[in-house]
């Protein structure tokens, strides 16, 4: 379904860890067609407020029934902080579903699940969804301090198999998603990993999982001024199955992207060989790709 703009309102906002769970009572967003991966993009400020852009964020849950949509969010800048400040029963412009989610087609996955800090967010929901379908999954998840970490409990609820890395060693292992990770594909013979966190995590992921002969499913942090491919501010250079590097929206044709098809080291530059910007064209593995 296409996405709707509505004046949600605020039921819940509670701190969790270094994070903030924003939970609105959103009906028209809060659909069945939500997937794993879509985000939502809301506006901080009212229409006097100098904070003009919206600010995106991965939905965490959303619920049908209950006509709720949750997002997880970190105090970053002058606009999340705002966000932070509100209140149950304040009111925020909210348009969602929005992006091109994790993919799920092509029979049961074995799938190993990777969050750097609030990158965690959607992760619970797309384990679900995997095991509806017959799959298996394993998670790691890591970030720079225990309090960073997000959704540990969720992930060791659904699969055996969950790593768990900070930075500075207060909580699992000490070190970064990278360590585990080989052994997480290897308990399950991984045939897709999924990952959502840090540019630069993404990359190093992207690497072990192609290594290992696994898709790699990597949902991109960019700064998104609009959501809805407008804009342009979010573009990504992306190599095509033509073997042409163009600038992709990282919210319409992302946030989910095959990671190998990503020019990581060029991201935020404007590579010499590009040639210019293609359509709004959703993320769909390629037909090689592993069953």
């Amino acid at each position: 379904m296409p996405p709707t703009q509505t004046a949600a309102v605020i039921r819940r906002i509670e701190p969790v860890g270094a994070y903030h769970r924003l939970t609105l009572d959103a009906p028209a967003a809060a659909t069945a067609d939500v997937r794993p991966g879509h985000f939502g993009a809301l506006a901080i400020g009212g229409p006097s407020s100098a904070t003009l852009l919206r600010r995106a964020f991965s939905i965490h849950r959303a619920d049908p029934t209950a006509g709720t949509v949750e997002f997880i969010f970190a105090e970053h800048g002058a606009g999340t902080r705002a966000l932070a400040r509100h209140h149950p029963g304040d009111t925020v412009d909210l348009i969602a579903p929005l992006g091109t989610p994790f993919p799920l087609d092509g029979g049961p996955q074995r799938a190993v699940l990777v969050g750097g800090g609030y990158g965690s967010a959607p992760m619970a929901t797309l384990a679900e969804a995997i095991l509806a379908r017959g799959g298996q999954v394993a998670f790691v998840l890591g970030a720079a301090t225990a309090d960073r970490l997000f959704g540990v409990a969720e992930a060791r609820a659904l699969s055996p198999h969950v790593h768990v890395v900070t930075d500075d060693g207060s909580a699992g292992e000490r070190g970064r998603v990278t360590g585990p990770l080989p052994a997480a594909m290897a308990a399950i013979d991984a045939t897709d990993v999924h990952s959502c966190g840090p540019m630069p995590m993404l990359k190093a992921v992207t690497a072990l999982a192609a290594a290992a002969g696994a898709r790699s499913h990597t949902a991109v942090e960019e700064a998104m001024a609009c959501g809805t491919g407008l804009c342009m501010s979010c573009v990504l250079p992306v190599t095509g199955p033509d073997g042409v590097t163009r600038f992709l929206r990282s919210c319409t044709s992302g946030p989910v992207f095959d990671g190998t098809t990503v020019r990581w080291d060029d991201a935020g530059t404007l590579p010499a060989d590009l040639e210019g910007a293609a359509a709004m064209t959703p993320y769909a593995p390629k037909e090689t790709d592993p069953a």
